[in-house]
Parts: structure tokens; C-alpha cells; sequence
């Protein structure tokens, strides 16, 4: 399993008239983990896209709003890998609010496509030995 922790502040640009994180915003943070999470390993979205040819469109996301984040309140966005992936790739958040409470929880599923063809693939090893060391 892989878990990574990232903090960000809510900016008042990402509130609704109650200075909470609007709603719409959360997939923002999931995606911030994704990436900072396989970043942290040494692997680049980019380079998945650009030397492999394989991208990752989200094709699923479940969410429970539990409690509002607040203007100015600083988020640990904790990302999870709970298995390897195969032509899906799971990722489980739970945002933490500034004392260290779950106040949003989500699954995001997304999908491995080859860019030239625009069919499902499996996922690449690039990513795949990447992610070994961690199961």
C-alpha cells in the first residue's frame, strides 16, 4: 500500500458565499494528490504522456462531503493506493481538515488509454515498476 500526505491552504478564490471550499473544487484536490503523490516516487505524469503514450482519464469518482473546508484553512490531502493496477487504477482520498480530522472522503477510478489508439492498455510498466516496491 502507498500513502502520501499533501497540504494546501483553501484560497478565497475556491469558496462560495459561505467561505467554504466550493463543492466543484474537491476533484482539484484529488488530482493534486495523484500527481504530487507520484511525483514523490519519481514518476511524472508527463513523461507517462510523452515518452509512453498513455494517459489516465478519471471514469469514476465517488465522494462524501462530511464537513465544510474553510477560507484560509490549511488541507492534508492523503492519497492511497490500496492494490497494484491493472487497466484501472484506484486512488482513495481523505481530506483532513487544520486538527487532523476527516472531513471529506472519495474514489477516484481512472483508466489507462494508449494516446494513438484511444483504447484501453493495461498499465505500463513505467508506471508499474514504479509502484512494485510499495505492495
Amino acid at each position: 500500500m502507498l500513502t502520501f500526505d499533501y497540504r494546501k491552504r483553501v484560497r478565497y478564490g475556491e469558496t462560495d458565499m459561505m467561505g467554504y471550499l466550493y463543492y466543484g473544487n474537491y476533484a482539484q484536490l484529488y488530482e493534486i494528490g495523484r500527481v504530487e503523490m507520484m511525483r514523490s516516487i519519481g514518476l511524472s505524469y508527463r513523461k507517462m504522456e510523452e515518452k509512453y503514450r498513455v494517459m489516465m482519464p478519471v471514469v469514476e469518482v465517488q465522494a462524501r462531503y462530511i464537513k465544510p473546508a474553510r477560507y484560509d484553512e490549511e488541507l492534508t490531502i492523503r492519497t492511497t493506493l490500496q492494490s497494484l493496477p491493472g487497466r484501472i487504477i484506484t486512488f482513495f482520498n481523505d481530506i483532513l481538515s487544520e486538527d487532523g480530522h476527516v472531513i471529506h472522503r472519495a474514489t477516484v477510478r481512472l483508466v489507462f488509454i494508449n494516446m494513438d489508439t484511444g483504447k484501453a492498455v493495461a498499465c505500463p510498466p513505467y508506471l508499474m515498476d514504479g509502484l512494485k516496491s510499495y505492495f
